[in-house]
């Protein structure tokens, strides 16, 4: 365990947005700059599906993390300025109470007696850390993809607690397409012999489902045009030589299964269909009669939306949506639409377009 990461348990019972409850669970996080004496100087970092509170180095633990290019000393979320907060996702394996954690109820692993996750769920972890930490109020909540999503719970469920929103590449609800991707996704993980209806050793997890999963996901985190320049029609290096005719043959599928290989080493089974099924439930529209009316629940000052014409996993169109129903009197509202090729993975590396955004929205 990388020293940066903390831990707080939530003492007695936790329950769950939709139905059953968790005993006494382990929220993980991270964090970087210091909390100001008057305890209002937090942003709140809510993750993507996949990755663990590791949102950049720090002394603790010197790793690059996952937004390396934005949070730190001097850069977009300046850690001279603010006390930084990245929360792993409940129902994750990094450090945080999910499928795969024993339930201190029975001595045995969750696995699939996990109560059904929600992103109110994992909204509701953010605010049991910050209270943990003593924040008193959050300069900002942010969040990209499945993470935007849950910073938008945590602004209907906790109203008034942040000054400012910011999502990126993200939505106020899943669309049927999305839907439909991920179920593709969590059916290659349950069909593959080795997940055993969710009964797997730790040690011999469903990898062939898994790999396929991931191969997907990473078809649809980037666009077409964007492989068309990186890749084109190169043949690998290291083709496939054990006499498979349809073995790998192409640079783009060797990129695939690299990632894949990647993957599969890291991450529960588990814990990936019920934070991708988290994702399908979310629909800020449940919290009121409308999109709208659920939006005008949200109480912050400013807001930023950012979305990018070549993801067709949270089409452009929503982050439009997410801007629009949340225009009110005496709000400012930021809304950016960029040209990015990167797909729903830009603000991941699309740096040189994403750090002057967001510099210039917390300066």
């Amino acid at each position: 365990m990388a020293k940066a990461r903390k831990t707080v348990v939530v003492a007695g019972e936790f329950p769950m947005h939709r139905g059953g409850s968790l005993l006494s669970p382990t929220l993980a996080y991270e964090t970087w700059g210091t909390l100001n004496p008057t305890r209002d100087n937090a942003v709140l970092i809510f993750t993507g599906m996949s990755p663990s509170a590791h949102a950049a180095s720090s002394t603790l633990d010197p790793a690059p993390g996952w937004w390396e290019e934005i949070i730190g000393p001097g850069r977009s979320i300046d850690t001279h300025r603010y006390f930084v907060v990245c929360v792993n996702s409940l129902g994750s394996c990094f450090g945080s109470t999910g499928p795969a954690s024993v339930d201190p109820r029975t001595g045995e692993l969750y696995r699939l007696t996990f109560p059904v996750l929600s992103l109110e769920d994992v909204a509701r972890g953010g605010y049991e850390v910050i209270k943990h930490l003593g924040v008193k109020r959050l300069v900002a909540t942010v969040g990209p993809s499945m993470g935007g999503m849950t910073a938008l719970a945590f602004e209907i469920l906790f109203p008034g607690m942040s000054d400012a929103f910011v999502s990126m590449s993200s939505g106020p609800r899943s669309l049927p397409f999305a839907i439909a991707l991920r179920s593709l996704q969590r059916e290659m993980i349950r069909k593959d012999p080795a997940w055993n209806n969710g009964n797997y050793p730790r040690d011999s997890v469903p990898l062939t489902g898994m790999r396929l999963a991931r191969k997907l996901g990473m078809i649809t985190y980037r666009s077409a045009e964007e492989w068309r320049l990186r890749f084109g029609r190169e043949r690998a290096s290291n083709t496939d030589t054990s006499g498979d005719q349809f073995g790998q043959m192409f640079e783009i599928e060797a990129y695939l299964e690299h990632h894949a290989n990647k993957f599969t080493g890291q991450f529960d089974p588990n814990c990936y269909l019920y934070l991708s099924r988290a994702s399908d439930l979310f629909d800020v529209a449940e919290h009121g009669s409308s999109v709208d009316a659920a939006l005008a629940m949200v109480r912050v000052k400013r807001a930023m939306i950012i979305g990018v014409q070549t993801d067709f996993l949270f089409p452009i169109y929503q982050q439009r949506e997410l801007a629009e129903g949340l225009e009110a009197p005496g709000r400012e509202v930021h809304f950016h639409e960029l040209p990015s090729l990167q797909g729903h993975d830009s603000f991941l590396v699309d740096m040189d377009r994403y750090r002057p955004l967001i510099a210039e929205f917390f300066a």
